[in-house]
């Protein structure tokens, strides 16, 4: 048996090195014909003798599983978006805030490489062992898809190398043209439907439920960053190299330079390079190359400070303006969307685009009937972008704005400084209504199992509800007569709104919709104030000495807390049992952390920035992002930023090295 156990290895390991040599390297050493041998002659020994199968066998590689369900999973490091432009001078100006934060002194690299117009993905490897595959979702939580993953042949099942013991990738699922074209050739000989472009199928495909269907599509991976707790690797650069050593298939035209005229000539080439290239790209990411510098940027809610997506002019058409549209937003705002004559852009039949506001309109000097440029460029609705004004002719209408809300009526608003009208009957305005239960629900909010946005659409247009607190009256009687409503999905929706009650405060805060606070924002302000009683009676003063709250945010909380109706839908909401007021235990706080602002920078020996960040939280401290007047302590590590030092010292903020952070710590 020890000969056979050792016999399966072999082959094994061989048809991985044989895999990654094919589809990685793209540099074989042995035939089509060689390969389909050794695989069979595994695949007979691995049915033969079960007990020496292992899960990421090379022969698992051509799926069979049937997923009935995605198991959604929160990502143990967000998956953050990319801040986009497509315009030079502000990566110009993107640079001037970096220089900003660092010092004008800095020493700047960037790497630029191709964007994907793919699929993002995030991989964790355990011991050189794929273990699991989730996709970006919101970037906090996304789909388990590990299954389908195993299937897409650049991706290593197992490491080569001195790989670390646990660690993220990221990468992009693509579909190369050739693949693409020849799945359609197949569509077209089964008379079936064609795939409208290669990001879309991509996508699709790793939402199959048969594995082995996935298994049959040319899908292909670029893997461009690791995530992970000391790495070893100082710069973006040296990932790029590790993550190709360790067996993953990374494009050889990421460049590392050292001005911005550099990576200006990087994105020039590209331009007209990329139309040669075997698969799609709509741009380039820049990043700053030093991975002790990008940590030193850090994040802002949504995005990296040290990177930047630059955008190539998206691919326009032009097709005809039969009428205009209004769209009533959840918080009031009404959008213009111009209904086209329908007209294919990169694989997509486009009928609808955002014409944004009454300014956009005025701009373009629109009117019914023009032939108009369509483009669709990084947006979900296209966008119209001029006007072929040789084609007008005199009987085509001008565009006159809205007055009165196209919904309830009332009559629409534009304030000084705002580009929208705003319906400001947010209390009877029935999407605002809708819109504000649907957030509510949402995911980063009440996250309410068995409630959709579809679904509270049709409760509202039945009567039975017409605002927030209404989930919390409902009774199964109720919604049985409804259609499509049975028994199990029923006992489900109340089921979720029950566990709804057990939310904690930011998620509540964040649900309530109050313009302006986002997921984040919720957060520092229920750290802040710890009740809603507290937050409500809340001045600007206090409000904007919060971390990251501004003038804009404190004023729309305090227009929130003066409508009556606010305060008694959250009088209510609290008499149903939701969560008012943050639950903190204090059994392990410490007397010099309790309430104390932190800005950590810098890199540190003995921690790793995250980690001293939750122990300081886990000791009452809380962490802010900047430095300022309200900060306490400045925890600075190796390569702090001099502007932080900078304003420290300005602000007479004590400086703690790591050595110093730890006699803080152990002070009784």
């Amino acid at each position: 048996m020890e000969e056979i156990k050792q016999r399966i290895l072999l082959l094994q390991q061989s048809l991985h090195t044989h895999n990654h040599r094919y589809y990685v390297l793209d540099d074989p050493i042995i035939s089509d014909f060689e390969f389909d041998h050794l695989l069979k002659e595994l695949l007979v020994l691995e049915e033969k003798y079960p007990e020496f199968l292992d899960i990421n066998s090379p022969t698992q590689r051509v799926g069979g599983d049937i997923i009935k369900s995605f198991k959604t999973e929160v990502h143990r490091y967000p998956m953050y978006s990319l801040s986009n432009t497509y315009s030079k001078e502000e990566l110009l100006q993107w640079e001037e805030r970096l220089k900003k934060v660092l010092g004008e002194e800095a020493a700047l690299e960037y790497t630029c490489e191709l964007k994907f117009d793919g699929v993002s993905i995030s991989l964790t490897y355990e011991y050189g062992i794929l273990v699991k595959a989730i996709t970006r979702g919101d970037g906090v939580q996304g789909d388990n898809v590990t299954t389908n993953v195993k299937t897409i042949k650049t991706i290593p099942l197992k490491l080569q190398a001195d790989f670390p013991d646990f660690f993220e990738i990221r990468g992009e699922i693509i579909l190369p043209w050739e693949g693409f074209h020849k799945m359609n050739e197949k569509r077209v000989l089964l008379g079936e439907e064609l795939y409208k472009n290669p990001r879309n199928t991509a996508s699709g495909s790793l939402k199959l439920q048969d594995s082995s269907i996935v298994a049959e599509r040319p899908l292909n991976c670029f893997l461009y960053s690791l995530v992970g707790e000391k790495l070893p690797v100082v710069s973006q650069i040296d990932a790029l190299e590790k993550a190709r050593e360790w067996g993953f298939k990374v494009p050889n035209s990421a460049k590392c330079v050292s001005s911005i005229d550099a990576v200006f000539e990087f994105i020039t080439f590209w331009d007209e390079k990329r139309k040669t290239l075997p698969y799609e790209i709509d741009g380039i990411v820049i990043k700053v190359n030093s991975l002790f510098l990008q940590e030193e940027l850090g994040f802002t809610a949504k995005a990296p400070r040290w990177a930047m997506a630059y955008k190539y002019k998206a691919e326009q058409e032009f097709t005809v303006l039969k009428g205009v549209q209004y769209q009533v937003g959840r918080t009031g705002a009404i959008t213009p969307v111009a209904q086209l004559e329908p007209v294919v852009i990169s694989g997509t039949t486009i009928k609808r685009a955002s014409l944004h506001n009454a300014d956009q309109i005025e701009k373009l000097d629109l009117r019914i009937g023009d032939t108009v440029f369509v483009e669709k460029g990084g947006e979900i609705i296209p966008k119209i972008t001029g006007v072929n004004i040789t084609k007008r002719t005199i009987v085509n209408s001008p565009i006159k704005f809205l007055i009165d809300c196209p919904e309830c009526h009332s009559k629409l608003i534009r304030e000084d400084g705002e580009a929208q009208h705003y319906c400001k009957n947010d209390q009877h305005c029935p999407p605002q209504q809708i819109g504000k239960i649907q957030h509510f629900i949402g995911r980063k909010a009440m996250d309410i199992e068995g409630l959709g946005s579809e679904t509270v659409g049709l409760l509202f247009n039945e009567g039975i509800i017409q605002n927030i607190l209404d989930l919390y009256k409902l009774k199964k009687e109720q919604i049985l007569p409804v259609d499509r409503m049975a028994e199990k999905s029923v006992s489900n929706l109340l089921e979720g709104v029950l566990k709804s009650k057990a939310k904690p405060f930011h998620k509540v805060l964040f649900g309530l919709g109050i313009r302006f606070v986002g997921e984040t924002v919720a957060k520092k302000l229920t750290e802040e104030f710890m009740s809603i009683e507290r937050l409500s009676i809340a001045t600007l003063e206090e409000l904007t000495n919060t971390d990251e709250i501004g003038d804009r945010i404190a004023q729309s909380i305090i227009d929130f807390f003066s409508v009556s109706e606010n305060q008694n839908l959250i009088k209510s909401l609290k008499e149903f049992g939701l969560q008012m007021k943050t639950v903190e235990s204090s059994k392990n706080f410490h007397k010099s952390f309790t309430g104390k602002r932190f800005v950590v920078s810098g890199v540190f020996n003995n921690f790793s920035r995250e980690a001293l960040k939750t122990e300081i939280q886990s000791l009452g401290g809380k962490i802010v992002s900047s430095v300022s007047s309200k900060t306490n302590y400045l925890i600075a590590g190796v390569g702090t930023g001099p502007s932080k030092n900078a304003k420290a010292l300005k602000f007479d903020i004590s400086i703690l090295d790591e050595k110093s952070y730890i006699a803080l710590k152990e002070t009784p």
